[in-house]
This record gives structure tokens, C-alpha cells and sequence, in this order.
């Protein structure tokens, strides 16, 4: 996928510092498989909604095959 979004759903979310730059590696499922295969995206930490927690539903933003943003999805 050159530039899209998927909807996931956050298993979990791990704070990394690389030599003092904060990211997030976020572990989530594709929507449609809650109990499917964990896939791990790492992104800034300005790239993530920090209302998120485990179990929410989530939008991935994706560009040139990557995770660019990650953004929680408010029930109805």
C-alpha cells in the first residue's frame, strides 16, 4: 500500500527512547481478525493519539508501506 488507511485494534503500546527520541511501537490486529496475526509499527510519539489504550480501535494512516500516524476511533 503506497498511501492509505486500515481500522486495527491496539494489543498494546511500548514507549521507546532512541538515543533520547521518543517513538511508540504499537502492537495491533487488523480489525476484521481481533484475534489474527500482531503486527508492530513504530512512530513518533507526536504521531500517536495519546488517548489511546489497549483494546480501542484505532485508524492507521500508511505511506510507502509504513505506519505514519495512528489515531483512535471514537464509537458512534
Amino acid at each position: 500500500m503506497l498511501k492509505g488507511t486500515r481500522d486495527g485494534i491496539v494489543k498494546k503500546l511500548q514507549p521507546v527512547s532512541i538515543h533520547g527520541q521518543m517513538s511508540v511501537d504499537v502492537y495491533f490486529t487488523d480489525a476484521s481478525e481481533p484475534d489474527g496475526q500482531v503486527n508492530v509499527a513504530r512512530v513518533g510519539n507526536e504521531a500517536v493519539d495519546n488517548t489511546i489504550e489497549p483494546g480501542d480501535a484505532v485508524k492507521l494512516e500508511y505511506l510507502v508501506g509504513q505506519v505514519v500516524k495512528v489515531s483512535r476511533v471514537v464509537p458512534v
